[in-house]
C-alpha cells in the first residue's frame, strides 16, 4: 500500500462560457493539472458529468477528451452520479491506483449547461431524481427543495429567513476567488427581499447552474521527486453511500442517512473522526441541503444545523471553516464537476495557495459530495503530507 497524492490540479472559471466548447474547457483543466504536476503522464482518465449526453448531444466523454488532450491511448470512461459526478469520478481514480492496477490517473469534471435553453434544462435537471414518481408528476429539483426547506422550517419553528447565513457566508468567500461566478457580499436585507423560486425557496437558496470545468493529477506517492514542486496532499480516507431515490420512500425526509454514512466511513478509513478536520466543504446547492449535510456530519444536532451560519461565518467551537472559496452558491454550481472544484479548492487551502481565503493551519479537509437530495453521497478526507 503507498499514498495516493493529489500531484496536480487545474480549473476554468465558473461561469457562462458561451465561447468554449465542453470539450476545449474540459481539456484546459486537464493540461492545467497535468502541468502543475510537473508533466506526469496519467495511465487513465475519469470524467464526471451529469448532462452532457442530453445538453450537449455527446456522450463517451472518455474517448473525446483523451483524444483532445492528446492523452491517446490511456483507458478513460465517465462516472455519473448527478451532483456527485465529479466525486465519483475521483472515487474511481482513487481506487484504481490505490489498487495498484495503475500508477497515476487524471479526473476531470465538466459541464457545458448553456448547451440548451428554457425548458430543456428543467427537464434535464429532473433526471437526477426519480423520474416516475416525481419528475413526470411534474416535481423539479427547485420545487424539491423547497419542499425540504418548508419541511425543515416548520419542524423546528423557524423564520423564513433563518438559513440566510450560508448563501451570506458563501457570497463572502467568493468575493475573493478568481474563478467564482459571483464577486459580490450580499446582505441579510438583500436575502429576505429576494424574489421566491418555490415557496419558502428563495433566489438566494439556490446555487446557479453554469459551465466548468476542474480537473485533478492523482498517482502513487514514490513517482514523484524528493522535492516535489508542491507541499503534498493525499487522499486518507474516501467512501460512497446511497440512499433511497426518491424523498418521499425515506424512512427521514429530514435526515441524510447517505450524507453521514459516507462522512463516518470516510473518517474512519483516514483514523480520525469528522471534527478532527481543519475544514468541511460540503454541498450547499440549496441552504437547506448545507444545515442537513451539517447535522449528518454530526457537527449540529438535529434541527439545528442553521444555527451554525447565523452570522455568515460557521461557528463550531468558535469556527468551521466552510464553503471557503463560496460553495457552490457563489463560485457557481457546474453539477457533474462541482465535486472536483470542490477537490482543487481543498487542496488549494492544504497547499496554502488559496489567498485571501487561506484557512491558517489547514491540514486536514473533509469534502463532501452529495447528487440529489443525499441520494448518493461520495465523501473524500484530505491531508497535508508534512514536510
Amino acid at each position: 500500500m503507498t499514498d495516493v497524492v493529489i500531484a496536480g490540479i487545474g480549473q476554468i472559471p465558473v461561469g457562462e462560457h458561451w465561447d468554449l466548447s465542453l470539450r476545449e474547457m474540459g481539456v484546459r483543466a486537464i493540461r492545467q493539472a497535468v502541468a502543475d504536476s510537473g508533466g506526469l503522464r496519467p495511465q487513465a482518465l475519469y470524467v464526471g458529468n451529469m448532462l452532457s449526453s442530453i445538453l450537449s448531444h455527446q456522450a463517451n466523454l472518455g474517448a473525446l477528451l483523451v483524444d483532445y488532450a492528446g492523452l491517446n491511448g490511456i483507458e478513460s470512461y465517465t462516472a455519473e452520479a448527478a451532483g456527485a459526478s465529479g466525486a465519483a469520478a475521483l472515487r474511481l481514480g482513487y481506487l484504481a491506483v490505490l489498487s495498484g492496477y495503475i500508477d497515476c490517473a487524471v479526473v476531470a469534471g465538466v459541464e457545458k449547461w448553456t448547451d440548451a435553453v428554457g425548458s430543456e434544462l428543467e427537464s434535464a435537471l429532473s433526471m437526477g431524481m426519480d423520474y416516475d414518481f416525481e419528475a413526470i408528476p411534474g416535481l423539479g429539483a427547485n420545487g424539491q427543495a423547497g419542499l425540504i426547506m418548508q419541511r425543515y422550517l416548520y419542524e423546528n419553528n423557524l423564520e423564513a429567513d433563518a438559513l440566510a447565513g450560508f448563501p451570506i457566508l458563501a457570497h463572502a468567500n467568493a468575493v475573493n476567488n478568481p474563478n467564482a461566478m459571483y464577486h459580490k457580499a450580499i446582505t441579510r436585507e438583500m436575502y429576505q427581499k429576494a424574489d421566491l423560486i418555490t415557496d419558502p425557496l428563495n433566489l438566494y437558496d439556490s446555487a446557479p447552474y453554469a459551465d466548468g470545468a476542474a480537473a485533478v493529477v492523482i498517482c502513487r506517492r514514490d513517482l514523484l521527486p524528493e522535492k516535489p514542486v508542491h507541499p503534498l496532499v493525499r487522499i486518507s480516507g474516501s467512501a460512497v453511500a446511497i440512499d433511497t431515490l426518491a424523498v418521499h420512500d425515506r424512512r427521514d425526509p429530514m435526515g441524510f442517512e447517505a450524507a453521514h454514512r459516507s462522512i463516518q466511513q470516510a473518517c474512519r478509513k483516514a483514523g480520525m473522526r469528522p471534527e478532527d478536520a481543519d475544514m468541511f466543504e460540503f454541498c450547499d446547492s440549496f441552504s437547506v441541503y448545507a444545515a442537513l449535510s451539517l447535522e449528518a456530519a454530526g457537527f449540529a444536532d438535529r434541527g439545528e444545523g442553521w444555527e451554525l451560519a447565523t452570522d455568515g461565518t460557521l461557528a463550531l467551537d468558535g469556527r468551521l471553516p466552510s464553503l471557503t472559496m463560496g460553495g457552490q452558491k457563489g463560485r457557481g454550481n457546474p453539477l457533474g464537476a462541482s465535486g472536483v472544484y470542490q477537490i482543487v479548492e481543498a487542496v488549494q487551502q492544504l497547499r496554502g495557495e488559496a489567498g485571501a481565503n487561506q484557512v491558517k493551519n489547514a491540514h486536514c479537509a473533509l469534502v463532501q459530495s452529495l447528487g440529489g437530495p443525499a441520494s448518493t453521497a461520495v465523501t473524500h478526507v484530505l491531508e497535508r503530507i508534512s514536510d
